[in-house]
C-alpha cells in the first residue's frame, strides 16, 4: 500500500497563493499597527505646525535693552539671578522662587521670598518672546519685570542704594564693561529707595534728583542684565513637536510610534472641540493675552481684579517701555499705545500661561486653586460663572473619555529647558 502521507505534493500555484496570503496578512497587520492612515486635514496640519517649536522664530532684539543679547550681560545676569545678597537679609535670590529644576517656578501655592506673595510663581522659560509680564501684565519688558521683586517687601525686599553698593563691591568690572562708570556712592545712604521701608524711603527723599537718577540707572541696568540671562532660557522640543514634525513630513509610521491613540485624539480635541488653541496658541502655547476663565477666588481673602489692575500699574510704572530708562531712543512702544484700556472685559482676567513645561507642577492657576490636571479640565468643561468679572468660558460637553484623552495629550508637552547646562545652576561669586 502506498504511503499517502508521503505521496502528497502540493502544487506550485498553491504554494505561491499561500505565501502571498501570508505576506498580505503580515503587511496588513504591520500597516494597521504601525502606519495608521493620514488622519489630519490640511487645515489641521497647518494649525499643528503653527504650534510646533519648529515654527518658533529667533528671538527679536529688544530695542529697550541694548545689552539683551550681549554675552557679558548674560554672564552678569546669571550671577545676579542666584546671588542671595541682593535681598534685605541675604537669604533670597531670583532662583529662590524660579527654581531651575522645576521649570524655573516652584511648587508652593504662593511665591515666597521674605514673605508670601499674592499669586503663584510663573516660569521665566521662554519669557524673551513675551510682551507682558506677571499674571496681570503690569510690566511691559523683561528687564522691568526683573526689577519688581528686588525691592518688593514680600520678595527680596532690598533697596536701590543697597543694590548699587553691592554691584560696586562685587561686580564693578563686569558692570562698567557693559554700562560705563558707576556713580559716586560714597556720600549716599547705605539704604535708600522708593521702597516700602519707611526709613529707606525717607533717606531716598533726602537725596538730590541727580543722585536718585544715578542710582536708579544702576538698578535698571541690573534688570537689563537679568533679562539677558533669562532670554537664554528657552523651552525644549517635546514629544508633541516630534509628532508634528512627523505628521508634517507624512511619516505616519513614525507619528504612530511617537503618540498613542489617546494622545492623538487629545491633540485633536485641543485644536478642535475643546477649543484650547484659542488661547494656548503660537509655539509657546500662549497668546500672551489676558482672559477671565472664571477661576474661583477665596471670597474672604481675594478680590483680584487681574488685568484691570495691571493696566493701571503699566502706565504708572517708573520703568515702562517709554520711560527715560529705556534704551529705545524712539520710545516705540506699540504694546502700550494699543493696550486695551481698563474695561469690564479685563476685570478678573489673567495672563494665559505657556503649557510648555519641564513637568506640570501643582498647584495650578494664578491663585493655586487646583492641584491636579483633571480638576482644571473639569473646570473648563463645566465653565462655572466668574466670581469677579465675567467669564469667557462656555461649557464644552466633553465626555470622561475625551477628558482623559486631553489629559494624555498635555503630558506630551513636557521637555527639558533648552539652555546651556552651565546656566542652570549658580556660579561661584
Amino acid at each position: 500500500m502506498r504511503n499517502l502521507s508521503l505521496s502528497f505534493k502540493p502544487r506550485p500555484t498553491r504554494i505561491i497563493l499561500i505565501a502571498a496570503c501570508l505576506l498580505l496578512g503580515a503587511a496588513l497587520i504591520y500597516f494597521v499597527r504601525f502606519v495608521p492612515p493620514p488622519s489630519w486635514t490640511a487645515d489641521e496640519i497647518k494649525t499643528l505646525r503653527s504650534l510646533s517649536l519648529s515654527n518658533l522664530p529667533p528671538l527679536a532684539p529688544d530695542k529697550s535693552n541694548l545689552v539683551a543679547d550681549d554675552p557679558r550681560a548674560v554672564a552678569l545676569g546669571h550671577q545676579l539671578f542666584f546671588d542671595k545678597r541682593f535681598s534685605a537679609d541675604g537669604t533670597v535670590s531670583c532662583a529662590s522662587c524660579h527654581i531651575p529644576e522645576l521649570n524655573f517656578q516652584d511648587p508652593r501655592a504662593r511665591g515666597r521670598g521674605l514673605l508670601d506673595t499674592r499669586r503663584r510663581t510663573q516660569s521665566v522659560v521662554g519669557s524673551g518672546y513675551l510682551e507682558w509680564f506677571f499674571w496681570d501684565g503690569r510690566k511691559d519688558s523683561l528687564w522691568s519685570q526683573a526689577l519688581a521683586p528686588l525691592e518688593h517687601a514680600n520678595e527680596q525686599g532690598g533697596d536701590r542704594t543697597q543694590y548699587a553698593r553691592l554691584i560696586a563691591e562685587n561686580y564693578r568690572d563686569a558692570y562698567e564693561a557693559l554700562f560705563g562708570a558707576l556713580p559716586d556712592l560714597q556720600r549716599l545712604p547705605a539704604h535708600a529707595g522708593p521702597a516700602a521701608d519707611e526709613t529707606a524711603r525717607a533717606a531716598w527723599d533726602r537725596m538730590t534728583a541727580q543722585e536718585q537718577d544715578g542710582v536708579s540707572r544702576v538698578y535698571a541696568n541690573m534688570g537689563k542684565a537679568l533679562a539677558a540671562y533669562q532670554r537664554k532660557l528657552l523651552p525644549g522640543a517635546s514629544r508633541f513637536d516630534k509628532y508634528v514634525d512627523a505628521v508634517a513630513a507624512n511619516d505616519f509610521k513614525l507619528a504612530g510610534e511617537i503618540f498613542s491613540a489617546d494622545e492623538r485624539e487629545g491633540l485633536r480635541l485641543f485644536i478642535g472641540k475643546a477649543g484650547c488653541v484659542r488661547c494656548h496658541n503660537t509655539p509657546l502655547l500662549t497668546d500672551d493675552e489676558f482672559h477671565n476663565t472664571g477661576v474661583p477666588q477665596d471670597a474672604e481673602k481675594e478680590h483680584d481684579l487681574g488685568r484691570a489692575e495691571g493696566v493701571v500699574e503699566n502706565f504708572a510704572d517708573e520703568f515702562k517701555c517709554w520711560s527715560e530708562y529705556s534704551d529705545d531712543a524712539e520710545r516705540d512702544c506699540p504694546q502700550l499705545r494699543y493696550m486695551r484700556a481698563r474695561a469690564g472685559s479685563l476685570v478678573g482676567a489673567f495672563k494665559t500661561p505657556s503649557l510648555r513645561k519641564t513637568q506640570f507642577i501643582a498647584p495650578f492657576m494664578h491663585n493655586a486653586r487646583y492641584t491636579t490636571l483633571p480638576e482644571i479640565l473639569d473646570h473648563y468643561n463645566r465653565a462655572p460663572a466668574a466670581m469677579v468679572g465675567v467669564s469667557e468660558l462656555k461649557p464644552l460637553g466633553l465626555t470622561p473619555v475625551e477628558l482623559k484623552q486631553l489629559e494624555a495629550f498635555l503630558g506630551t508637552l513636557t521637555a527639558p529647558v533648552n539652555a546651556p547646562p552651565s546656566l542652570l545652576s549658580a556660579v561661584a561669586p
